[in-house]
């Protein structure tokens, strides 16, 4: 038996949970896009992807097997590595211009939020501003409903397939916001592994612990949610069985497979929220323009050497779920920086041109994110700038 007890205030309390989305799993299933098409009744969605995939083989594809069920599309790639707000109005105008009636998200995690992001504006003249998460969402006529997303990951990493949120950069301010509305759900995420195939080994890396760390930080954040909860400790599990594999048998379909579902669990299991690996990140992001997920992983173990004594439950259950042996807080941190180590990442984020006078001004930012306030300890100030003076210097 175990010694850990009920949480009587969780159990005893009124809690409200939703599930995400509709989700088609399987090897092969882009087959079946036009289809799905026909069974939402979509008849000329607009393709969105980002700037690096519109000449890759799962863009061609994508239209020849709408086309083979007579569904119209056209395609829209002009949205970076951290989507901005310039090019969600350019995709806006070309949905209007180009009559369609919804969108497909395809890519990375920039392209679905890319595509999530034009959703929320492509139907109304609401300044997408207004969609900050942190405010009470527009109200939208439903005579004028926002268009439907069908949301296809190439990568096994944001889990953004399955949320309602996505992050666009605005430059003036050097910032990530957090845009949704509740009304925004994917009507299908569509999880082929065999669209992550072709990834370098690199980008299946910093993506694989990006989906890591959205279990990691989604399990750690406080709050009763056991949907949000089962999925990060099944999400650990299978990237802990799949992760490595994927990086070094690229064409392993079964660790594909097993990283694109933990990948999709851990996105779930941060509809409870993030940490300050992401407030930092996402920071670092707008900044610096760095990978989102590799920026993630070089400041996983600092974070975590913060964050987790003290919770020495969730640490064990994270690490029983990885199928370790030692189950103390700092085993599972050395067994995180070993993880990072075999897959290559890198020890600092001066090794991304981060420099070391760029800590206050990233700390103060970092504590104005989104994630910040979902963090499970507080944290000051100096302490948050300590923590991205070691991210920057040498994080493990």
């Amino acid at each position: 038996m175990s010694n850990f007890k009920l949480n009587e205030s969780d159990i005893l309390s009124n809690q409200d949970w939703t599930f995400p989305t509709n989700i088609a799993y399987g090897a092969g299933r882009l087959k079946e896009i036009g289809t799905i098409c026909n069974n939402l009744n979509i008849k000329n969605p607009l393709i969105v992807t980002d700037k690096g995939s519109p000449k890759l083989p799962f863009i061609s594809n994508l239209q020849s097997y709408l086309s083979d069920s007579n569904v119209k599309s056209d395609l829209f790639f002009d949205i970076s590595p951290n989507p901005r707000e310039d090019e969600v109005s350019v995709g806006c105008k070309k949905f209007k211009d180009g009559n369609h009636d919804a969108i497909i998200a395809i890519g990375g995690g920039s392209a679905m939020d890319g595509g999530k992001l034009i959703c929320l504006t492509a139907n109304n003249d609401v300044p997408l501003r207004n969609f900050e998460f942190e405010l009470t969402p527009p109200i939208i006529s439903k005579d004028n409903p926002f268009p439907k997303i069908i949301t296809i990951p190439t990568t096994a990493g944001t889990g953004a397939e399955t949320e309602i949120t996505a992050m666009v950069t605005y430059l003036k301010e050097g910032m990530k916001f957090c845009m949704w509305h509740p009304d925004v759900r994917p009507s299908l995420a569509l999880i082929d592994p065999e669209l992550t195939i072709g990834l370098p080994a690199n980008l299946t890396a910093w993506t694989g612990v990006d989906a890591l760390i959205h279990a990691i930080e989604g399990y750690c954040v406080p709050g009763f949610n056991p949907l949000c909860d089962g999925a990060a400790l099944e999400g650990l599990s299978l990237i802990s069985k799949s992760l490595v594999t994927a990086v070094e048998q690229p064409d392993s379909i079964l660790a594909r497979g097993g990283m694109h579902v933990g990948s999709c669990l851990a996105g779930i299991s941060f509809l409870k929220g993030l940490g300050n690996v992401h407030s930092i990140s996402h920071v670092v992001g707008a900044e610096y323009n760095t990978h989102h997920g590799l920026t993630n992983a070089i400041v996983l173990p600092v974070v975590l050497r913060f964050n987790l004594p003290g919770m020495e439950e969730k640490v064990q259950r994270m690490s029983e779920a990885m199928q370790y042996k030692d189950h103390s807080v700092d085993a599972f941190i050395k067994n995180m920086e070993d993880l990072l180590d075999r897959v290559k990442i890198p020890k600092s984020l001066s090794e991304l041109n981060v420099p070391e006078d760029s800590a206050a001004r990233i700390a103060e930012k970092a504590m104005k994110d989104q994630a910040y306030g979902q963090n499970p300890k507080k944290v000051s100030f100096e302490e948050m700038k300590e923590m991205v003076l070691q991210s920057i210097k040498k994080a493990r």
